[in-house]
């Protein structure tokens, strides 16, 4: 199990942009394929995007391609979301989550990170 804490989310204006930071402890992060996820009020969780133990991005939701893109460092224990163009419609909750298998589901989770995207 993997202890995760994300950070960076806050209030910003449309096309502004954000880095959220995914901050791990416990076992060996850099074992750990990671994922992006947010879920605004009102709509089921959406899976944003992952990457994979050795970096490689394994999948990227259509609707931010262009504009969000992933890294993880794994010397810091840190796995990023970097928004640019937001929108208003990005506005929900950030979750940051980890497995320890490409082909396992995600179950650890952080507490999330609030973005709001002002018009």
């Amino acid at each position: 199990q993997v202890q995760l804490v994300e950070s960076g989310g806050g209030l910003v204006q449309a096309g502004g942009s954000l880095r959220l930071s995914c901050a791990a402890s416990g076992r060996t992060f850099s074992g750990y394929a990671m994922g992006w996820f947010r879920q605004a009020p009102g709509k089921e969780r959406e899976f944003v995007g992952g990457i994979s133990w050795s970096g490689i991005i394994t999948y990227i939701l259509d609707s931010v391609k262009g504009r969000f893109t992933i890294s993880r460092d794994n010397a810091k224990n840190t796995v990023y979301l970097q928004m640019n163009s937001l929108k208003p419609e990005d506005t929900a909750v950030y979750y940051c989550a980890a497995k320890a298998t490409a082909t396992m589901p995600y179950n650890d989770w952080g507490q999330g990170t609030q973005v709001t995207v002002s018009s």
